[in-house]
Parts: C-alpha cells; structure tokens; sequence
C-alpha cells in the first residue's frame, strides 16, 4: 500500500479530520490532502509526529511504499548533499580562476566567450540548485 492511503486510512481509523492533523502538525489542511494525494511526501519529522498522532508504528507507516522510502533517504543524506555542494563550489571557483587567467584569449575569441559564458552561467545554476535544495 502506498503512503498516502496508509495516511489516509490511519487517519480516519483516529477519528481526526485533515484540518486537525494539520494544527496539530502546524502546517495546512491542503499540505495533509497533499501528502495524503501523493502530490508531495512529509519530511522525516512529520513521519514521526504522524506515527505518535495516528498511534501507528513508523515501521507499519513506512513499509512497503518504495517511493517515500526513497524520498527520505535523499532528504536525509546530508554527506552525499555536501559532497554535491562542494562539488559545485569548486567547479564556480574554478571557471572564475579560469576566467581571470584566460582574460586575454577570452577577449579575442568570440566562440570561445560564448562557451565559458554559458558553462559559467550552467555551474552557478547548479550551485544555486544545490543551496536551494538543502533548504
């Protein structure tokens, strides 16, 4: 069974409406109907509050839904998510140093500035998706 008929279902086996879930979670009634519709997945700790609200195990609310398995574990690897910041911090460093140390071919070789521009423009893309998913 996937995760949200698992919400769902000990949701209402608790006798609890969406909308108290959600005060009791602190967040809204559309992020429950969202969780509970698949369209997005809790983070861990609003797993655990679920699982002590709902009175059910982590392990019988967990089990079995490949998806959310799936999502915690890349929410939660915080060394494979540093490792791809700093992988990224280096590759911006390196295209600036390149940049300043290059300046002279750069500047007469009109294909050659398109390029550096657009890997320039590509990496801080990447850095910026880094930062921003860690948040």
């Amino acid at each position: 069974m996937n995760i949200g008929s698992m919400l769902k279902n000990a949701r209402i086996r608790s006798g609890l409406t969406q909308e108290r879930v959600a005060e009791e979670l602190l967040v809204s009634r559309q992020t429950i109907s969202n969780w509970e519709n698949e369209k997005t997945y809790p983070d861990i700790m609003s797993v655990i509050k679920l699982s002590d609200l709902y009175e059910i195990s982590l392990d019988e609310l967990l089990k079995g839904d490949e998806k959310m398995m799936k999502h915690l574990n890349e929410s939660t690897d915080v060394v494979k998510s540093n490792r791809n910041l700093m992988i990224a911090i280096l590759v911006n460093i390196v295209v600036v140093v390149g940049i300043v140390i290059f300046n002279s071919v750069i500047s007469e070789n009109i294909y050659f500035i398109a390029g550096v521009l657009i890997f320039a423009i590509f990496s801080a893309l990447i850095l910026f998706y880094q930062i921003i998913s860690r948040f």
